[in-house]
């Protein structure tokens, strides 16, 4: 009998998972040409539901420009599964591994194997992308899905749930919608990987949940990414490129720069630059389509006490847009803070929105003391000509990913692995990284016929110490 205070969240979650459960089992693993199959079912899902997708994560939002949607979410997540149907061949193949001379005739290798049920936490900033892609990954490598939206996003999960349900038999991939409780049930289900987007705290929460089955996890984070503004960096350029990087999505980007180290003589500089930057990337700011809103009451709240927080604390503030113009849409200008106190809040969490701290360094040693002494990042920026000086950067700091002299690119080329370090993340995925997260890399050793390993047996005797003394001279 089912237990009746159980959401229906709940209960269709148990449903799929027993269902896909036993459907790996009963076949764990899948063809090429099934698995080319699935990842031809994502194509199409998403570009035959583009306007739907497009339309559903813009009512969420309030306004989510129509062009981010597609590049971020439509795009991004096509190039993936296209990436990952031109190499999944070669994925598949056993990795061949040499043997040692003393173990031979026998062969060794490494055949990837699916590891069968995952499931997929993703977050409410980029929906769409954010549940696909590491879907992809998870179906290229054999494997059965289910994906848990947000439920910040009720429109954009609704028309997932359809479009999925539409393309794919629910044992091979499915979605579960629900609110707060169906999420923890589903960091508790027993899968075998689980991956999660989405804040540090909550990752830490999923993390402690999924212990308990011991789960495998990977934590998709986030934290405060910076960009560094070297001496010899083109300002404009620069400027350019962070503005965008920090406006795109109104900066709810996991890997959006959270704040900029510059030299203090050039500081002023770089505040114009991003400023006239931000005014030509969106000349009509306060009431353009393209200038995306903040997600929810809640989080437009948090982010305009960040700012009030800097004020009563000193610090200058810059503003591209008017408040007034856009703070009954539910938008924030880009609001420049220059050197925070470190106390103040905007210093302390990851910002998540279009506030973006301006900080002045005297020198690289500064700099580099200023990133070290906090969390490792999600990404980090550096924007410069010294070859020298990028190179000492990029050796004296742990970041997950590293753009230089632009943001956000790193995490489309899905030839690198995505994934954080520290509290910015567990674990990475896309491309061969994805493939291999949820696979079972299992080595396996071929012993040959011929082989005589039973000298290596008890009863030891002088013939035992003849042939270990061989041994240890060839290792």
């Amino acid at each position: 009998m089912e237990n009746p205070t159980k959401s229906d969240g709940e209960r269709s979650l148990e449903r799929l998972f027993a269902l896909q459960k036993k459907a790996h089992r009963d076949a764990p693993y899948p063809s090429y040409e099934e698995r080319i199959s699935n990842l031809d079912r994502l194509i199409r899902l998403t570009e035959a539901n583009e306007e739907k997708f497009v339309n559903a994560i813009s009512e969420d939002f309030g306004n989510r420009a129509r062009h981010e949607t597609i590049i971020a979410e439509i795009v991004v997540t096509v190039s993936g599964v296209k990436h990952a149907k031109k190499h999944l061949k070669k994925w598949m193949r056993p990795r061949k591994v040499s043997t040692p001379l003393h173990m031979l005739p026998a062969k060794s290798r490494i055949e990837p194997q699916p590891l069968g049920v995952i499931g997929i936490i993703s977050p409410w900033n980029y929906p769409l992308q954010l549940a696909l892609a590491p879907a992809a990954a998870a179906l290229a490598a054999g494997n059965r899905v289910l994906i848990k939206p947000s439920e910040l996003t009720p429109h954009l999960s609704e028309a997932l749930f359809n479009a999925v349900t539409a393309e794919f038999d629910e044992s091979v991939c499915a979605v579960v919608t629900g609110g707060v409780e169906t999420g923890q049930a589903f960091t508790e289900t027993p899968f075998d990987h689980l991956l999660f987007t989405g804040s540090t705290p909550v990752g830490v929460r999923v993390a402690q949940a999924a212990a308990k089955n011991l789960t495998p996890v990977t934590l998709e984070l986030g934290g405060k990414s910076p960009a560094i503004v070297d001496k010899s960096a083109d300002i404009a350029a620069a400027a350019k490129s962070i503005a965008h990087g920090k406006m795109m999505n109104a900066g709810q980007t996991c890997v959006a720069p959270d704040y900029v180290l510059t030299p203090g003589d050039r500081r002023d500089e770089v505040v114009s630059a991003i400023a006239e930057a931000a005014r030509n990337l969106f000349p009509e700011i306060d009431t353009t389509q393209d200038y995306t809103s903040i997600v929810s009451d809640r989080h437009f709240s948090r982010l305009q006490s960040l700012v009030e927080d800097a004020k009563d604390k000193g610090a200058d503030v810059v503003e591209v847009g008017s408040s007034n113009a856009l703070n009954p849409q539910r938008k924030l200008p880009l609001t420049m803070v220059i050197d925070p106190p470190m106390d103040s809040a905007v210093m302390q969490e990851e910002i998540f929105g279009p506030i973006l701290p301006i900080i002045s360094i005297s020198n690289e040693t500064e700099a580099l003391d200023f990133i070290n002494d906090r969390d490792r990042p999600l990404a980090l920026y550096w924007y410069g000509d010294d070859d020298t000086a990028r190179d000492r950067v990029l050796q004296k700091t742990v970041s997950g990913g590293v753009t230089v002299n632009d943001t956000l690119w790193h995490v489309a080329q899905e030839n690198l692995p995505f994934g954080g370090v520290g509290k910015s993340g567990i674990g990475a995925y896309h491309g061969t990284a994805g493939f291999e997260t949820f696979s079972h890399m299992k080595p396996i050793f071929y012993q040959s016929r011929f082989a005589n390993s039973s000298v290596m047996y008890p009863p030891y005797t002088e013939k035992t110490d003849k042939v270990l003394s061989i041994v240890r001279k060839i290792l």
